[in-house]
């Protein structure tokens, strides 16, 4: 296994990739800290990490507030006695879709930004202190493939993503000479409950059906499937591991080949 005795943060690891990224560190050793907003939504997740062997604690956290990260990180050291060795940060917000720049309300813009872009950046200001001190750890932060290339009617959920990659290459090269490797998986189209609303959302607005709006996302993929949430937690094992070990700053795109 090769997180073996590893000690690890999931935020938002209640659904889709969250519990896909949990479960399958766990498979390979890590003992974890799963958090969400609502935590009878993490326990089912929980009880799976721990059928497999492996510890797993529930804090609920909002990880745009900084009292309540700072809070569960400290929640996270005392159960690890001390160690840190791996942040997945997960937890995000869609924003508005089918909204082009100029009928986007403010706040709407706004949430969107402080969601995906603070929310990423209060778990690595809290972890990584710790991850310095014991000279080593992981960051593998969740960003988007809107991230990298502009995204029609999504303008608010596309500046978060590129947000995330900026922080993502910032924060590694500002902790790097302390053995600490940041990068960013950037998921295209994941098939998952947050998917299917986005989906429906989208059919309503356009007067589409939902096959219809399925069958749009595809055409553009080049490998013509869309990716499943166990893809996503292959590439951010492989980020968590020391298989990654000289890699640092950067992107893995998991898209099926939407921004090639």
């Amino acid at each position: 296994m090769i997180l073996e005795g590893r000690k690890a943060i999931v935020t938002g690891a209640a659904k889709g990739m969250g519990a896909a990224i949990t479960t399958t560190l766990a498979r390979q050793g890590a003992d974890l800290l799963l958090t969400a907003r609502d935590v009878s939504a993490l326990e089912p997740v929980a009880q799976e990490v721990r059928a497999l062997g492996r510890q797993a604690d529930v804090v609920a956290c909002d990880v745009t507030d900084e009292a309540q990260v700072e809070a569960m990180v400290a929640l996270a050291r005392n159960a690890f006695g001390g160690r840190i060795d791996i942040l997945v940060n997960v937890a995000g917000g869609t924003g508005p879709i089918e909204t082009p720049v100029w009928n986007i309300p403010a706040d709407g813009f706004r949430d969107v930004l402080v969601t995906n872009v603070m929310g990423t950046f209060l778990p690595m200001k809290h972890v990584l202190p710790t991850m310095i001190a014991q000279e080593y750890g992981k960051v593998v932060n969740i960003g988007g493939t809107s991230g990298l290339r502009g995204y029609r009617y999504r303008a608010g959920y596309s500046s978060s993503k590129w947000g995330v990659r900026g922080l993502t290459r910032t924060a590694a090269i500002d902790a790097g000479e302390q053995n600490v490797n940041i990068n960013v998986v950037c998921p295209g189209i994941v098939e998952t409950p947050r998917m299917r609303k986005l989906v429906s959302e989208k059919a309503r607005m356009r007067g589409w059906t939902e096959e219809e709006v399925d069958k749009e996302y595809v055409d553009e993929m080049v490998l013509k499937r869309v990716t499943v949430p166990q893809d996503i937690a292959e590439a951010v094992l492989f980020l968590a591991s020391d298989l990654s070990r000289n890699i640092t700053g950067q992107e893995v795109t998991v898209d099926g080949g939407w921004d090639v």
